[in-house]
């Protein structure tokens, strides 16, 4: 294969995913890369032979990191401006084995990273623990229990006990199975009124709480994939204040929607959580203003007729999220809910230094994951011609604002 030419990215405004100094904000400059690495950010002078993007009005940042998606689809991410996807364990067959791991692992090449993360038990069924350090040894940046609660505290001590001692984080999913249930929504007005199977919004909390104390005894790093409800942001706020080595993240769809979007019996507004009231839905953007919460992420699940188009209780949660991504966290920005510093925290630097991997800012020396977007440009949703396997979006007909226009692997141009 013929070796690219040096990349040079000039006459946009840099958002580089510093965590400290005075780059935090966007800054006019220029970027470098020679091979698959970045070599010089700032003060930068494109040389001969160099392949030139001009960047001029367009945000320079690093590509988005997606951390814990169900399905890898190539040109949603693309579209979205993601570089990088963190699978989650729940694929048919499960990753509870090194060589599914090794071969998810394998599976976004050459123009996409994929980042398994390898499932906490057998089968994910909450019992016998798998081969976790040869798992991680394939390529696993994380353990979860997937879309599922591990009820028995013995065992979730035991692979929290393992995931310390691998030093990978363990990604849970937070509802108390034994108040969850089979339920489809969340206790309240609308539920009643829809006649939904509905559990109250007290079986998160719950679930956080025996969580964080269980990863705290253990000395693991526990990170809670989503955290809707201000009671649980609560207890990962006073977790964080005493030192525990908690994280935590959020979808777009519990920042925007609340459970009113089920109304109609929509099943594309049919998420695990479910949404919430919209009390919660205002604490999570009040968490997402003081830090609380760490990373903004997709939740990635395309669902086609067969499995949408169904009556609500029996339809399949998920919904298709990673091109509207971008969009409604920059929403976030324009409604003075955060600057431009923690959208580069919530959609990059924090996902890497999650997973462990060398990535999710614009430095030197890091690989050429690069994302230029158009913070303003306009677009609507349309399900039917998303770049998704599946259109399964609670946002359709809504105009969205901002987009990746280039997109960057390693140096290699993507096509967005």
């Amino acid at each position: 294969m013929r070796p690219m030419a040096p990349l040079t990215i000039t006459g946009g405004r840099l958002l580089t995913g510093q965590k400290s100094g005075d780059k935090r904000e966007p800054a006019a400059g220029a970027i470098r890369c020679d091979g698959d690495r970045i070599v010089a950010v700032g003060d930068v002078t494109p040389q001969d032979g160099d392949r030139v993007i001009d960047a001029r009005g367009k945000i320079v940042m690093p590509g988005i990191i997606d951390l814990g998606v169900f399905e890898i689809d190539k040109p949603a991410f693309h579209f979205g401006g993601i570089t990088r996807a963190a699978l989650m364990p729940d694929q048919p067959p499960p990753l509870d084995y090194p060589a599914r791991v090794r071969f998810a692992a394998s599976f976004g090449k050459p123009d996409l990273w994929v980042h398994p993360i390898a499932a906490a038990t057998r089968g994910l069924e909450g019992g016998e623990l798998p081969e976790l350090g040869l798992m991680r040894e394939a390529g696993a940046k994380a353990v979860s229990s997937g879309r599922k609660w591990i009820a028995d505290s013995g065992v979730m001590l035991r692979v929290l006990q393992y995931t310390a001692m691998l030093g990978l984080p363990f990604i849970t999913h937070a509802e108390d199975a034994g108040l969850a249930a089979d339920a489809v929504a969340t206790d309240g007005e609308t539920a009643t009124r829809l006649g939904l199977a509905s559990a109250p919004a007290e079986a998160e909390a719950l679930a956080v709480a025996r969580d964080i104390a269980l990863a705290e005894l253990a000395g693991a790093h526990i990170h809670i994939r989503q955290v809707t409800t201000a009671a649980a942001l609560d207890l990962v706020r006073a977790a964080k204040d005493r030192g525990a080595k908690v994280t935590c993240g959020v979808t777009p769809a519990h920042f925007m929607l609340s459970d009113i979007a089920v109304n109609g019996y929509l099943t594309f507004a049919r998420l695990s959580p479910p949404l919430r009231a919209e009390a919660d839905r205002q604490a999570v953007r009040r968490a997402l203003a003081d830090g609380t919460i760490d990373v903004i992420a997709s939740g990635h699940d395309p669902r086609g007729p067969e499995d949408k188009r169904l009556p609500f209780a029996d339809a399949a949660p998920g919904m298709a999220g990673a091109e509207t991504l971008l969009p409604l966290t920059l929403g976030l920005v324009r409604d003075d809910v955060i600057d431009m510093a923690r959208v580069a925290d919530l959609l990059c630097a924090n996902p890497a230094a999650i997973l462990g991997v060398p990535a999710g800012q614009l430095a030197a020396g890091l690989e050429a994951d690069i994302a230029v977007i158009d913070p303003d440009r306009p677009w609507i949703v349309d399900s039917d011609r998303m770049a998704a396997q599946a259109g399964n979006t609670p946002f359709d007909r809504q105009p969205m604002q901002g987009r990746a226009v280039a997109l960057f692997k390693g140096g290699m141009e993507l096509k967005t």
